[in-house]
C-alpha cells in the first residue's frame, strides 16, 4: 500500500494517514470531526449515495463525491500518491451496507467498518478476509465499543480470571443498528431503539454471586416509531419484536409518536454499558474479585466514530507491517491505536 510523508500544514511533517469516510451520516459526520483531533490523519474525501452537491462536510480542504467514483482513489487501481486513500471507513448499517461493502471496498483499499450484529460477525469476516487477502489490503470489522473496546474488555478479564463469570450490559441508549434495522421496516418513517438494563440483574451480578441470567432477564428493549399515516401498525409491532438478532429474545415495547415528539423527545444519540467479571482466585478459589468497565457516551455515534478513527491508524500500520487480511480488535498490537511512539508511551503510560 501507499504512504506519504506530509511536507506541512497543521499535522507538521509527521505521516500523515489519509483517510476515506464512506457514507456522511451520524457515523460518517462523527468520524470528521475526530480526524480533526488526530495529529496524524487528514481528510481525504467523503463519499455519498446522495447527490454530493447536497451533501456539505465542515473540512475546507476534502471534497464530496459520488459513491461510485471511490475506485479512482485506490491505490491498488493506480490511484497518483497525492490522490490516493490509505484507509476508507465504511459508514453504512449493519443489517444490508455492511455485508456487500465491506468485502467490495476491501478490494481496493484498507478498510474498517463497525459491523455489530454478534450473531453474523464469523461469517462477515469470512467474506471480508477473502477479499481482503486477495487484494493484500487489511480489513478491519466489527470495530467500535460493542463489539469492539467491550470485546477486548471481556478477553482481557476473561484470561485473567478464568474461574469466573462475565456479564455485559448495555444502556439505558440508543442504539443505532437496532435503531436503523427498525427503520428499514416497511411503513416506518423513523424509529429510535433504546437498551435498558434490567437493575435487579446489573445488582446481583455486581454482588459476585454469579448468577445465570437469560438474555431476557438481562435488558429491555423500547421503541419509538414514527409510521407512515394509514400503516399497519400492529404489522409493524409483530416485525419489529419478532426479528431475529435483534429483538427476538427480548422483552420489547414499541410506542407509536408524531414526528414532532421525536424531534423533541429524542434527538439525541445517548448510550453506554457496562462489562463485568466476576473471578475466583486462590488455592481453594475463595477470594471473589470484580472487574468492570464502564462507559457513559453523549454521543453513541460521535464515540463510535472515535474508536473508528484509532482502528484506521492500527489498520493502516498492520498493513504496513504485512499484515493483511481480515482482523478485529482482538488481532491490534495496542500500541497500533496511538498516534505516539513506543519510546513515549512507555515513558508516559507504562
Amino acid at each position: 500500500m501507499v504512504s506519504r510523508q506530509n511536507g506541512g500544514g497543521r499535522k507538521g511533517t509527521k505521516m500523515t494517514i489519509r483517510i476515506g469516510i464512506m457514507g456522511y451520516g451520524n457515523l460518517g459526520r462523527g468520524v470528521e470531526c475526530a480526524i480533526k483531533q488526530a495529529p496524524d490523519m487528514e481528510l481525504a474525501a467523503v463519499f455519498t449515495r446522495r447527490n454530493p452537491e447536497d451533501v456539505h462536510i465542515l473540512t475546507e480542504t476534502a471534497k464530496v463525491y459520488r459513491a461510485d467514483e471511490v475506485e479512482r482513489f485506490s491505490p491498488i487501481t493506480g490511484a497518483a500518491p497525492e490522490d490516493a486513500i490509505d484507509v476508507l471507513i465504511i459508514c453504512g448499517g449493519s443489517a444490508t451496507d455492511l455485508p456487500e461493502q465491506t468485502p467490495k471496498y476491501a478490494s481496493l483499499f484498507n478498510v474498517v467498518d463497525s459491523f455489530d450484529t454478534h450473531a453474523r460477525i464469523p461469517e462477515h469476516y469470512a467474506h471480508v478476509d477473502a477479499a481482503s487477502k486477495g487484494a493484500s489490503t487489511t480489513a478491519t470489522i466489527s470495530a467500535g465499543w460493542d463489539p469492539g473496546m467491550f470485546s477486548v474488555t471481556r478477553l482481557y478479564s476473561e484470561a485473567i480470571l478464568p474461574v469466573g463469570a462475565a456479564y455485559t450490559f448495555w444502556g439505558k441508549g440508543v442504539s443505532q443498528g437496532h435503531s436503523d434495522a427498525v427503520r428499514r421496516i416497511d411503513g416506518v418513517l423513523d424509529a429510535r431503539q433504546y437498551t435498558i438494563p434490567v437493575e435487579a440483574a446489573l445488582e446481583a451480578v455486581r454482588s459476585g454471586s454469579e448468577p445465570e441470567l437469560s438474555t431476557r432477564e438481562k435488558h429491555t428493549r423500547e421503541v419509538f416509531v414514527v409510521a407512515e399515516e394509514g400503516a399497519d401498525k400492529e404489522r409493524i409491532t409483530e416485525e419489529i419484536v419478532t426479528m431475529k438478532n435483534y429483538f427476538d429474545e427480548y422483552d420489547t415495547t414499541v410506542h407509536f409518536i408524531s414526528a414532532e415528539e421525536m424531534a423533541r423527545d429524542h434527538s439525541g444519540i445517548p448510550h453506554g454499558g457496562f462489562v463485568i467479571r466476576s473471578g475466583r482466585t486462590g488455592w481453594d478459589e475463595e477470594d471473589t474479585n470484580i472487574i468492570e468497565y464502564k462507559l457513559t457516551l453523549d454521543s453513541n455515534p460521535e464515540f463510535t466514530s472515535s474508536v473508528l478513527l484509532a482502528v484506521a491508524r492500527a489498520t493502516w500500520k498492520m498493513a504496513q507491517n504485512g499484515m493483511y487480511g481480515a482482523k478485529t480488535m482482538f488481532d491490534i498490537p495496542p500500541a497500533f491505536l496511538s498516534p505516539r511512539s513506543g519510546e513515549d508511551l512507555r515513558k508516559s503510560m507504562l
